[in-house]
């Protein structure tokens, strides 16, 4: 026999709850119907035996035996049978339905002396009379009579008992069936509310798989599959949202790299060919090293962020003074602030102030401000860095006077390949727009956060935090407070 193959969770599922709910409730059924006949039959031998006490008590205050088996028999419409040691029955009885049975002392007797051999006195046995079909329960017991032993049989009709157990059982049967049903019913609807977020996922992931992000669950209630639902439709934006700046990632690399190569390649097609004459080579020469140093610069810029954003750059934390960080810094500006005629403001709070933070990785950043500081200031004006620390956090502040960043563009200055130069710029530098993303990544990985505000003509502040040192951290990381 092949075995039954259910392809789908949802047959799968609808099979196992409809099973569980048809043995749960034949389970039922079938204890309540025993139950129910159970009792019954107990009320009927309560009967039984108070009547054979009834026979016990006026035997013993001398009675006439036939004239009280004879009435017992009336009263309780009961079939009494005595049979003596030689095999010989008597019969009492009221109700004419027992004279079929009396009229057969044969086969009574040879049955009732086989019960009554093969069982104890004072027990209880349901059967059929032979050649008969009325069912029956008899309570056989021995006695004595005129100091003889005899057996007396007290039969009871239970046809009744057992019509009013069928009518149970048929109701039972009814309603076992319509209970199945509402429980197939149940389950299918269960099974359908289970299942149909995993169809709709499938759908929509096969959506995604072609390029289409769109697509969105519908969520209801908040059980596990409506949570489900959110946190899928959550990473469907996520995703959205990345491929959106992977394709403007893409875009921008390649006219990042377009741009410059096609003039690299103008100039050198017409070196080549003769239309620059020799004596220019050395100007045009410079132009493709400073195009070639810009994009060697930004693909490492691009490197960086790589590493830093899929986790490849571990921090290596250890305590120093950010004082001092800053201090070393700003002296591999001092050529380019000289060149630009530009000075220096540097504010601390305190002489010293240490930090717990990476800090190769903070160096980078202030690096990172200081150049763009630089950069998009006019010649002439200042810069400013400070520090100055709170309770549990240090706050590193680089400020320009230079042009500021209009309202509309702050949201986007953290963004790749984000140039604010589009509007005016006077710095003839060109950035790659990768270096305040790789310094939003650096403070975001040490868990801290790092804030802008500028305004148009007013410059540009950039603030950052670090967590403050301890005493106990200071004095673990002793040897390190130098920044090395």
């Amino acid at each position: 026999m092949r075995k039954l193959r259910f392809k789908t969770i949802f047959s799968r599922m609808l099979f196992m709850q409809s099973l569980a709910a048809l043995v749960v409730i034949l389970l039922i059924g079938g204890t309540l119907t025993l139950v129910v006949r159970v009792q019954n039959v107990q009320d009927i031998e309560s009967v039984l035996h108070t009547r054979s006490q009834a026979i016990d008590t006026a035997l013993q205050n001398g009675e006439q035996p036939d004239q009280m088996l004879q009435k017992v028999a009336a009263d309780g419409d009961l079939l009494i049978e005595r049979i003596d040691s030689h095999g010989s029955v008597r019969s009492y009885y009221a109700d004419e339905k027992w004279r079929i049975y009396a009229e057969f002392p044969a086969e009574r007797t040879a049955y009732a002396l086989v019960t009554s051999a093969a069982s104890p006195i004072g027990d209880f046995l349901q059967s059929y009379f032979r050649g008969a079909s009325m069912p029956i329960l008899t309570l056989y017991r021995g006695i004595r009579m005129e100091d003889e032993p005899e057996t007396l049989l007290l039969h009871a009709d239970i046809t009744e008992l057992n019509r009013h157990t069928g009518e149970l059982l048929l109701w039972t049967t009814l309603i076992c069936l319509l209970a199945f049903l509402g429980a197939v019913m149940v389950s299918y609807y269960n099974a359908h509310r289970l299942i149909d977020p995993f169809v709709e996922i499938n759908h929509i992931v096969r959506c995604y798989s072609r390029g289409d992000f769109s697509q969105r669950i519908s969520v209801k209630g908040k059980d596990e599959a409506a949570q489900l639902g959110r946190s899928f439709n959550e990473m469907a934006e996520q995703i959205k949202d990345l491929d959106t700046t992977r394709r403007s990632f893409v875009a921008n690399v390649s006219h990042e790299l377009r741009s410059p190569l096609t003039s690299m390649k103008g100039f050198l097609e017409a070196m080549q060919d003769g239309t620059i004459p020799e004596e220019s080579y050395p100007e045009y020469i410079g132009i493709v090293l400073a195009e070639t140093r810009r994009m060697a610069a930004m693909v490492n810029d691009l490197l960086d962020l790589s590493r830093i954003e899929s986790g490849m750059i571990e921090l290596h934390y250890e305590t120093f003074d950010i004082n001092e960080l800053v201090r070393r810094t700003l002296i591999t500006f001092e050529a380019r602030l000289s060149e630009r005629n530009m000075e220096m403001d540097v504010r601390f709070a305190q002489e010293q102030c240490f930090v717990y933070a990476d800090s190769a990785q903070i160096g980078q950043v202030l690096r990172n401000l200081i150049d763009n500081a630089i950069k998009y200031s006019e010649p002439g004006q200042t810069v400013c860095v400070s520090t100055y620390s709170m309770r549990k956090e240090v706050y590193v502040t680089v400020k320009d006077n230079g042009i500021g960043i209009p309202q509309e563009d702050i949201p986007h200055v953290f963004d790749r390949f984000y140039k604010v130069e589009k509007a005016h710029t006077p710095s003839p530098t060109v950035g790659s727009g990768l270096g305040l993303s790789i310094v939003k990544r650096i403070i975001e990985q040490h868990g801290q956060t790092i804030t802008v505000r500028s305004a148009r003509g007013r410059g540009t502040q950039f603030t950052f935090s670090l967590e403050r040192a301890g005493m106990m951290k200071r004095m673990t990381d002793g040897g390190k407070h130098d920044g090395t």
